[in-house]
């Protein structure tokens, strides 16, 4: 189960940092994963971490300002999203895949969470 927190609402340039909480598996196995669903569009990638702990990938809109993170000693994968801008606004969902690539296919993952909302205001 992967259950995330941290949305909210926010001001262009502000920053939050969400986090997902992982709980029934082994957490240090897992590829951690971040996709969001703006309004009106399709889900999209937005980050991962390998399980290795070796490998990030960024969607290019956000390299620079977002930055994935886990702590296998909390089950918890992070991220911290700074200098926000208004097409941020979106859905955010956690994903999981054990001993995944981060592969930005949300196909490959089968363990989601319920969604937080982000919406930045310009």
């Amino acid at each position: 189960q992967l259950v995330e927190s941290g949305g909210g609402l926010v001001q262009a340039g502000g920053s939050l940092r969400l986090s997902c909480a992982a709980s029934g598996r082994t957490f240090s196995t897992y590829t951690m994963a971040w996709f969001r669903q703006p309004p009106g569009k399709e889900r999209e990638f937005v980050a991962s971490a390998r399980w290795t702990g070796t490998h990030t990938y960024y969607t290019n809109s956000v390299k620079g300002r977002f930055t994935i993170s886990r702590d296998s000693a909390k089950n918890t994968a992070y991220l911290q999203m700074n200098s926000l801008q208004a097409e941020d606004t979106a859905v955010y969902y956690c994903a999981a895949e054990e001993y995944g690539l981060g592969t930005s296919d949300e196909r490959r993952y089968d363990s989601w969470g319920q969604g937080t909302q982000v919406t930045v205001s310009s």
